[in-house]
């Protein structure tokens, strides 16, 4: 137990080690900063002047959110735009080494291919823990000044605020474990990107909104993992702003769907590629 417990301790560390040498990391960290903060300052500056009545309300084309579910709706815009940068870092982690052939060298040093892969998650874990917090100081440190220059309440005192922080910083390492999932079945790393990026910027949405206009639908698109990623962490601006119709899951069931995403991705990935030979 202990001789485990020792080689997934250097199998985790093994994977860090190959995270923090590569640029990858940062460059992702950086853009992922830059583009919560500036839609999270942007958004909260305008439904703040509309909500303080800085902006008159007939100026809006579309809903003006009332200033008590201003504070949510700007912080999570964390998971609800930036989700795809901790998937993205997951389905990296694994399909890079398949691209750069490091895979037979990680082999060679952790033989026990599900040692291995136990350490990518647990190393995915760190990286989502990462990426969560700098998604999270970008969304409330930025959204939470804007607002207050517009005498909205940041409800940063509140127990429900620090709640859903929580729960998006549980939605990114979700999402990164996802990541790996998707990275471990799908090999080529050109493929999975392409995925990543089909599915969550134009299939998911399409769906999601139909769902909303179409009986029945709603009842399966709600299961989707974007769909579920917003109930666990209970705010979205899509769902706020009158993209959806009907209530998601309840924020444990979001939670549990995510992760059977990841069990299921990374169950796949172990039986289907991680065990064939490495050419």
């Amino acid at each position: 137990m202990t001789r485990d417990r020792t080689s997934l301790t250097n199998a985790t560390r093994s994977e860090l080690t190959k995270q923090f040498t590569t640029s990858m990391w940062w460059i992702l960290g950086l853009v992922l900063f830059v583009y919560i903060g500036l839609t999270a300052g942007g958004l909260a500056g305008t439904f703040g002047a509309l909500a303080s009545g800085a902006l008159s309300p007939e100026m809006a084309n579309g809903p003006v959110l009332p200033a008590e579910i201003l504070p949510p709706v700007i912080y999570s815009i964390a998971t609800a735009v930036g989700y795809v940068f901790p998937l993205l870092i997951g389905t990296l982690m694994v399909t890079g080494e398949f691209r750069h052939k490091t895979l037979t060298p990680t082999f060679l040093a952790t033989p026990r291919r599900g040692l291995a892969l136990a350490g990518k998650v647990v190393a995915g874990i760190v990286m989502g823990a990462l990426y969560a917090a700098l998604a999270i100081v970008a969304a409330v440190g930025i959204g939470a000044a804007v607002l207050a220059a517009f005498d909205v309440d940041t409800q940063l005192g509140s127990s429900d605020t620090w709640a859903l922080i929580g729960r998006m910083a549980l939605s990114f390492i979700l999402w990164v474990l996802i990541g790996i999932g998707v990275g471990t079945l799908v090999r080529n790393q050109v493929a999975a990107v392409v995925g990543v990026l089909a599915f969550t910027q134009f299939i998911e949405p399409i769906l999601r909104t139909v769902g909303g206009f179409v009986d029945g639908l709603s009842d399966v698109t709600r299961y989707l993992p974007g769909a579920a990623s917003d109930s666990l962490v209970g705010a979205s601006i899509y769902t706020n702003l009158g993209g959806e119709s009907t209530a998601g899951l309840e924020w444990w069931v979001g939670g549990l769907v995510m992760l059977g995403y990841a069990v299921v991705f990374l169950l796949l990935g172990w039986l289907v590629s991680w065990r064939r030979d490495i050419t």
